[in-house]
Order: structure tokens, then C-alpha cells, then sequence
């Protein structure tokens, strides 16, 4: 008798001490990663400070740290050198252009199915469609001259000569009404209105055959191959975040957005998250049906085939080797859509 309560006391002992033990066990560590975005914290980064303020991220085992971009910050020479995990590119061209100089980084997913670019007109001057901007002047700046307007040209017959230098101030567009100027849909367009008191004309640059994705998120290689599961909880939990971002309760990552960049404000926040929505920059097209974060084989060849006509890729370039499939078109977050 005295035996088996012995070996009682020694199992209730044992099963005690294994539970103390497991109490005790630590959580499993978050990967803590860096997310460096490419301009100064705004409302087309929410996705991002979304998933960080409702705390999407902790639940996809994540401890983000998002690092704010800016006219004198070179956050892309940070991801190659390993100083970052992840970074937000702008547009497709970046992303052959890597390819090119032999940068082992993919694009993992494509925050916009649109890339916002636009030229906005005075209405009531006669350019009111896409193809009257070819009888006008257009602000353009460098970076957009060497890039989508070669497209104009290839694609549409604009000329060089009808360019003049566009500085990023819109006084002058404001001050000559046969002028027409490049902004983001999102942005340029609201300053236009609170300085001139007009609405302007929008041409989206999407919908006018520019098919390139934009604010992609973008990986090196390597992490690719030897933690594809962080890559993966990374894009789920950006894709959830766009989602309530745009359909649910933004207040805490707007907060986000106006602590790391004090320049902006509510007004400038709901106008560009109401443009998001009006022109489907996020959530459109294939969004539809694979989720928030979709790419296709499809609409990356048609961009390169015409970066290749405008010149501004190479012909012949791999460009498969810029983005990888493997993340997305999983219907991440469908649920959380809303009409």
C-alpha cells in the first residue's frame, strides 16, 4: 500500500513539474524586421502602420519597425547591405532595373494595383481628355521624364519638345491654366484644391495603359530562400492591414502616420484614402479575387513589353528574376472587404 502511494505521489510529482515547466516556457520569439518605406509616413502607407497599430503583426509572430523614407534618405542601398528585411519600391522599373545590376532582391508583393501617377488640367480650358494633353505644356520632373513619359511618347506620339521642368511646387500650374501637371492622385491634387479653390482634371496614368504595380514590397533573396515562412507572414499581415485600413477603424494608424510625419494632417489622410478608394490604387482588378497584395505573370510581361518599346528597359532582360509569386494571390483578408 504504502508502495503505490509512493509511486501516486511521484506521478502527480512528475506531471507537476512538467506543467510548472511549460508555464514557464518562454513564447517564441517575434522576428523583429525593418520595413523601410520610400517617402515620408502618409496615408498611402496605412496598410503598413495599420497592421502595426492593431497589432496584425504581433499576431503573425512579427516585431515590426517601420523606417520612414524622405527626399534625402536612400533607403534602397539599406536592403542589399542587410541593414533591412524589407523595402517599399516604387514602381516595376526599380525592380528590373535590380535585375539589371545584378541586386539579389524580389519583389514579394504589390501593395498598389495602380501606380497613382496622374496629370491634372484646369477644366474648362479644352484638355479634358487624355489625348488633348498632347496640344498642351506638362510639367514633368526628371525622374518621370526618364520614366513613364518615354512611355507617353512610345505609346501615344508626346513629344519632348512640350516638356518643361516640373519642380514640385504647384504655383506655376496654378498661376497658367493651359498647363498640365504630373502628381499623385492621392496628393497633388488636394493642394491644388486648398490653393486654388478649383477640382481639378485627373488623368491616372493606370488607366490610360501605364500597368505597372506600385508601393511594392520588396526582399533579398536569400531571406527569401532561408525564411520563406517570415516572407509569408510579412505579406498575409500587410494584405490584412490594408484591409481594415480602408474598410475599418484607421484612427490609431493615422495617428501613426502624423507622429512619424507631423507635416500631415487629417484632411490630407481622408482625401488620399478617399482617392484610394475612388480609383481602386489598392484594391482592384485582380485584388478582387486573389486579395489585397496580388500580382500576375500577365501584367508584368505587358509592363515590361512596353518598358522595352519606350526604351527604358532592356530587351532581353530577365525580368522574371524582379518579383516572385510565391506570397501571394492566396485570398488573404477577403473577408474583411467591404462594397
Amino acid at each position: 500500500m504504502m508502495g503505490e502511494v509512493g509511486m501516486t505521489g511521484r506521478v502527480f510529482a512528475s506531471a507537476a513539474a512538467l506543467a510548472g515547466l511549460a508555464m514557464a516556457a518562454p513564447a517564441i520569439a517575434q522576428d523583429k524586421v525593418t520595413f523601410a518605406t520610400n517617402w515620408k509616413a502618409e496615408a498611402e502607407h496605412g496598410g503598413y502602420y495599420q497592421a502595426l497599430a492593431d497589432g496584425t503583426f504581433k499576431k503573425y509572430n512579427l516585431d515590426v519597425t517601420i523606417r520612414p523614407g524622405g527626399p534625402q534618405s536612400n533607403e534602397r542601398a539599406l536592403l542589399p547591405a542587410g541593414r533591412i528585411e524589407f523595402l517599399m519600391g516604387g514602381n516595376m522599373i526599380q525592380a528590373f532595373s535590380a535585375v539589371k545590376e545584378g541586386i539579389p532582391t524580389k519583389v514579394v508583393a504589390a501593395g498598389m494595383q495602380k501606380d497613382p501617377q496622374c496629370f491634372m488640367t484646369h477644366p474648362g480650358q479644352g484638355f479634358d481628355t487624355f489625348e488633348s494633353l498632347k496640344k498642351t505644356t506638362l510639367l514633368v520632373g526628371k525622374g518621370g521624364f526618364a520614366s513613364f513619359y518615354q512611355w507617353m511618347i512610345a505609346e501615344y506620339g508626346f513629344t519632348e519638345g512640350q516638356v518643361k521642368p516640373y519642380t514640385f511646387n504647384a504655383a506655376p500650374f496654378l498661376a497658367d491654366k493651359k498647363l498640365a501637371q504630373q502628381g499623385y492622385v492621392t496628393a497633388e491634387p488636394f493642394e491644388v484644391e486648398r490653393q486654388g479653390k478649383f477640382k481639378p482634371n485627373i488623368f491616372l496614368l493606370a488607366d490610360n495603359g501605364f500597368d505597372t504595380y506600385a508601393t511594392t514590397v520588396e526582399t533579398r533573396n536569400d531571406i527569401i530562400e532561408k525564411n520563406p515562412d517570415m516572407v509569408q507572414r510579412f505579406v498575409d499581415a500587410t494584405a490584412i492591414g490594408w484591409y481594415n485600413y480602408l474598410y475599418g477603424d484607421n484612427k490609431a494608424a493615422n495617428g501613426m502616420i502624423k507622429k512619424d510625419n507631423p507635416e500631415m494632417d487629417d484632411a490630407q489622410i481622408a482625401f488620399s484614402i478617399a482617392k484610394m478608394k475612388e480609383y481602386g490604387i489598392i484594391d482592384s482588378g485582380d485584388t478582387l479575387k486573389l486579395g489585397i497584395n496580388a500580382m500576375t505573370d500577365a501584367r508584368q510581361k505587358s509592363f515590361y513589353d512596353k518598358m522595352v518599346k519606350a526604351k527604358v528597359v532592356d530587351a532581353g532582360l530577365d525580368y522574371k528574376k524582379a518579383y516572385t509569386l510565391q506570397f501571394v494571390n492566396k485570398g488573404v483578408g477577403l473577408n474583411l472587404r467591404k462594397p
